[in-house]
């Protein structure tokens, strides 16, 4: 979903950035590229960058403390103890490089037009969100204590910074989906958009099945089509009430995509991508 969303953007000639935060990169995996922590082109008007907790925790500290120290910083074993037994510091460093990629660009670097982050599942990711606001109580006033300010103060720009959270059909997945939204909410963090994905594609109805089987009354393997036939209905039963509670608990447009069985990769992004592209 993630590429689908960067494709749509970069279909529309806007320099797009996607982030990704799982170590085998998927995304840049799909279009033959390896994992890399500075930006590389996968198509036209898009680029992948690997977001790592060390990585963007070492770029911050190259910011603040003078270069001819930085190597003396990285080979001291109190660095090496500190990176390793404090990772909320380095997942605060990960969500400062979202926002150093905005907000604190190099001038000679193009400016991105659009960065989509792929998000873990909920509950890492969540942590994730809520880090620069606990890191900002923790730390206070001090070096860390601001930057966390900076990087909160972004995520509750709704000119710069937008949630979507991505659901599917499965009870499972639609309770963590209104976890997440009343999370965000408590975070002063507005849900923009969710997108419930992977919605059936079927055209027909009960009285469909019905009438064709009064027709067709020496159908073979009638039974089973009749089983499948009315597994889907009751899927699709069930997804007007997982989008009836959607609507109803969260005040954000429910953007609906259909699923593409047997679709992976390039091919799955493009799909999503041109759904997504016809949407205001």
């Amino acid at each position: 979903m993630a590429a689908g969303l960067a494709l749509t953007a970069a279909g529309r000639a806007k320099r797009t950035l996607v982030m990704e935060t799982d170590p085998r990169a998927p995304i840049a995996a799909a279009y033959d590229q390896p994992p890399s922590f500075k930006p590389r082109q996968l198509t036209a008007n898009l680029w992948s960058m690997l977001l790592d907790r060390q990585e963007s925790l070492e770029e911050y500290l190259s910011f603040v403390v003078a270069r001819p120290l930085l190597r003396a910083v990285f080979a001291s074993s109190l660095y090496q103890y500190f990176v390793h037994a404090a990772p909320a510091v380095r997942e605060l460093m990960m969500m400062g490089k979202v926002y150093h990629e905005i907000e604190r660009r190099p001038p000679a670097e193009p400016r991105w037009d659009l960065i989509v982050v792929d998000l873990p599942a909920s509950g890492q990711a969540l942590g994730m969100i809520a880090m620069p606001f606990a890191a900002r109580e923790t730390f206070g006033d001090n070096l860390v204590g601001r930057e966390a300010a900076e990087v909160g103060r972004f995520f509750r720009d709704r000119a710069k910074c937008a949630m979507v959270i991505v659901t599917s059909v499965d009870q499972l997945a639609i309770t963590e989906s209104l976890e997440i939204h009343r999370k965000l909410a408590a975070l002063e963090l507005t849900t923009a958009a969710v997108i419930f994905n992977r919605l059936s594609r079927a055209t027909f109805d009960a009285s469909d099945v019905t009438r064709m089987f009064e027709r067709e009354a020496g159908l073979g393997f009638r039974e089973e089509f009749k089983a499948l036939a009315q597994a889907d209905l009751h899927r699709r039963v069930r997804e007007r009430r997982a989008l009836g509670i959607l609507q109803r608990s969260i005040s954000a447009p429910v953007i609906q995509l259909g699923e593409y069985r047997g679709c992976s990769g390039t091919a799955l992004a493009s799909s999503l991508a041109g759904q997504l592209a016809g949407i205001n």
